[in-house]
């Protein structure tokens, strides 16, 4: 069985999401630090182009956004479960609303210049240029955009107020009642928070958010080790693709396996990767594509939230 191997650096919101959801599953996995800004060339070897945090490999197949790493994660090990049976559609769909709505709030908050001063005042100024001109090119040309200092500010208090409620009245001790991928998406943005004493506040003025998500952080990151990305890619040309899942769908733009097509997110890192489409089910999309570093690989990218187009 081929390793679990998570492309990440650790100050990603998203890659914390995808730690935490290891660590909820118990795995062990193995840890390849990438660039917080381009170039990435070793893991655009092994996407043919995507270049958002994280990406997870399991030998020839490689994932891309974490609400198919969650699925992934869930067919690697069912229990505990992230889409608790009957509540499948309530937990994905707030976790999708929280990775979009609530995220870009956080992400506005945190890089205020107060509490960006904090976060950067370590590195020099050259490597803070270039890290805010590499996100400024990251929320280019897609449907994303910033959500106004003010307007988050405004706004903030209400999302807040409604999760303490939720969390005040809820029976268990997590959104729900048992832990979800519900949890985590939200949990990722207030951690992100809590990185500075700027934006710490804005977490621990809520007791049963902040007990909340003291809860979700326990569930720890799992079992890693560190590879090189160089191993990474070695592995992955050593490796043979997954079968393809047995799923019949037809996809409703006429999309059949054996096209050559573009896949890309449609919100921001619209890079786009190209390759043939083996695949179309109803939350997933495979390319088959291959890299003289990287092999044959087979990526894997959710259907929602990103568009496919032939070439």
């Amino acid at each position: 069985m081929s390793e679990l191997i998570l492309h990440h650096y650790p100050t990603s919101p998203f890659a914390e999401k995808a730690r935490l959801l290891l660590g909820f599953k118990g795995l062990s996995w193995r840890s390849v630090k990438i660039s917080p800004v381009m170039p990435k060339p070793d893991l655009t070897a092994l996407t043919g182009g995507y270049r958002k945090t994280p990406v997870l490999q399991v030998g020839a197949d490689i994932y891309c956004d974490t609400a198919l790493i969650a699925r992934r994660l869930e067919q690697e090990k069912a229990s505990p479960a992230l889409f608790p049976e009957g509540r499948e559609m309530v937990s994905a769909t707030f976790a999708a609303w929280a990775d979009s709505v609530v995220f870009q709030h956080a992400v506005s908050l945190v890089f205020q210049p107060e509490s960006a001063a904090v976060r950067f005042g370590h590195l020099p100024p050259e490597a803070v240029k270039a890290f805010m001109a590499d996100r400024a090119g990251l929320f280019s040309g897609g449907s994303s955009t910033r959500v106004p200092l003010e307007l988050a500010k405004h706004q903030w208090p209400t999302l807040m107020a409604r999760l303490e409620q939720q969390l005040q009245r809820e029976e268990g001790d997590f959104l729900f009642g048992d832990p979800s991928i519900a949890d985590f998406a939200m949990a990722h943005p207030l951690w992100f928070l809590k990185g500075t004493p700027v934006t710490a506040p804005l977490v621990d003025a809520y007791p049963a958010v902040a007990a909340w998500l003291a809860r979700v952080l326990g569930f720890g990151h799992g079992a890693s080790s560190a590879m090189t990305s160089e191993e990474a890619l070695e592995a992955a040309r050593r490796a043979t693709p997954a079968a393809l899942p047995d799923e019949v769908f037809i996809d409703p733009n006429g999309f059949q396996a054996g096209q050559q097509v573009r896949i890309a997110a449609t919100d921001y890192g619209v890079d786009p990767v190209e390759g043939e489409l083996l695949f179309a089910g109803r939350e997933e999309l495979i390319l088959r594509r291959e890299d003289p570093r990287g092999g044959l690989v087979h990526v894997h990218f959710p259907r929602f939230g990103f568009r496919i187009e032939a070439l």
